[in-house]
C-alpha cells in the first residue's frame, strides 16, 4: 500500500512523537514552515505537537491521538515527525492501525522515528519513509534533505540520493528484498517483543549517531540482533553514516564473524548528517555490488 504524491496546495501535518519541542527548536521549525509554504504547501500542527504535559513531552495517548487525528484528517496529505529524540514507541498501543489502512498517507522522519515508521509498515502494510524530520529540512547547512523530500514526495522520483555519491562494497553479492530499518539502536530494540520487525527476506538499512552510541554500544546492538536471529532472515545490509573512531562496517564484520553470505554495502547519504536520502520502508529494492550505484528501488513507493 503506497500513499499519494504531494500536490501544490496540499497540507502537511506535524507530530511530535519523540522529544518535547523547545523554544530553541521553534525558530528552526518556523523556518521549515516558511520553506514549505513558499513551496506551495500548507502546514498544520497536531493538537499536542507543542504540548509538554509530562515535563519531557506529551503523554503517549496525546501523541497517538495526534497521529490518529492527522491520518483521519481529509485535509492532511503527509505527516512529518517534527524532530527525533526518544520514546516514540510509547505510542504503539494507542495507534489506530485499522484506520491508517483506509487513510494511507506519507509519513516521514528519522532517528527515533525509526520505531514509528517500522511499526506502521508492519501493522498496516503502508510504505513509510525514512528521511528528514520537519525540523531537519532547515536545520542543516544544505538543501539536500529538502530536495530529497521534493523528489520523492512531489515528483514521485525513484532515484536514491544524488549523482556521484560513493558506494562501498563491504561484502560482494546480489540480493532483492523489501527495505526495512533506520537507526540501529531502535532496530535492535525491535528485533524481539510485541512490536518486533519482520526481517524475513528483507534488505536492512542501518545508521547510527556516534555521539550517543560509541563502538562498544554499536557492537551491543548488533549482537542483540544476531542473538535474536535477525541476520539469519535478511537478504542484505545497507549501512549509512556513522562517524565513530571505528567504522560501523568493521563492527558489523566483527559481529558476523564470517557466518553469513549476504551482500553488504555502505554509503554516506543517510543518517544523522545533512545528506538524508528519503528511503521507503516497505518497498522492494535490489543490491548489486557490481554496479556503481549499488542499491536501487524496484517499484513505485508513491502514487
Amino acid at each position: 500500500m503506497i500513499p499519494q504524491r504531494l500536490k501544490k496546495g496540499d497540507t502537511i501535518g506535524l507530530i511530535s512523537p519523540s522529544d518535547v519541542i523547545t523554544k530553541e527548536d521553534l525558530e528552526i521549525i518556523n523556518r521549515s514552515i516558511c520553506l514549505m509554504e513558499s513551496s506551495g504547501f500548507k502546514v498544520k500542527l497536531g493538537k499536542y505537537a507543542l504540548v509538554n504535559t509530562l515535563g519531557y513531552g506529551a503523554t503517549a495517548k496525546e501523541k497517538a491521538q495526534d497521529i490518529n487525528n492527522l491520518f483521519q484528517d481529509p485535509e492532511v496529505k503527509a505527516i512529518f515527525c517534527i524532530c527525533g529524540g526518544f520514546n516514540s514507541n510509547s505510542t504503539f498501543d494507542y495507534i489506530d492501525y485499522d484506520k491508517i489502512k483506509y487513510q494511507p498517507k506519507i509519513v516521514c522522519g528519522f532517528s527515533d522515528s525509526t520505531s514509528l515508521l517500522n511499526v506502521i509498515y508492519n501493522k498496516t502494510g503502508l510504505v513509510t519513509f525514512h528521511g528528514p524530520t520537519f525540523k531537519a529540512l532547515t536545520s542543516w547547512q544544505t538543501e539536500y534533505g529538502y530536495k530529497e523530500v521534493m523528489k520523492r514526495f512531489y515528483e514521485a522520483g525513484l532515484s536514491i540520493g544524488e549523482a556521484g555519491e560513493e558506494y562501498k562494497t563491504i561484502k560482494e553479492g546480489k540480493a532483492k528484498g523489501i527495505l526495512v530499518g533506520g537507526n540501529l539502536s531502535l532496530v535492535s530494540q525491535m528485533s524481539s517483543g510485541k512490536y518486533q520487525i519482520d526481517f524475513t527476506d528483507k534488505i536492512l538499512f542501518l545508521e547510527e549517531l556516534f555521539l550517543e552510541t560509541p563502538p562498544a554500544l554499536v557492537s551491543n546492538h548488533l549482537y542483540n540482533m544476531k542473538q535474536n536471529g535477525v541476520f539469519d532472515k535478511i537478504k542484505g545490509i545497507w549501512l549509512g553514516n556513522y562517524d565513530g573512531s571505528i567504522s560501523i562496517e568493521q563492527i558489523l564484520l566483527d559481529t558476523l564473524e564470517g557466518e553469513y553470505n549476504f551482500p553488504i554495502i555502505k554509503s554516506d547519504n543517510f543518517g544523522h548528517i545533512d545528506k538524508k536520502t528519503v528511503i521507503p520502508i516497505g518497498t522492494m529494492a535490489k543490491i548489486d555490488t557490481e554496479k556503481e550505484i549499488k542499491i536501487e528501488l524496484l517499484e513505485n513507493c508513491i502514487e
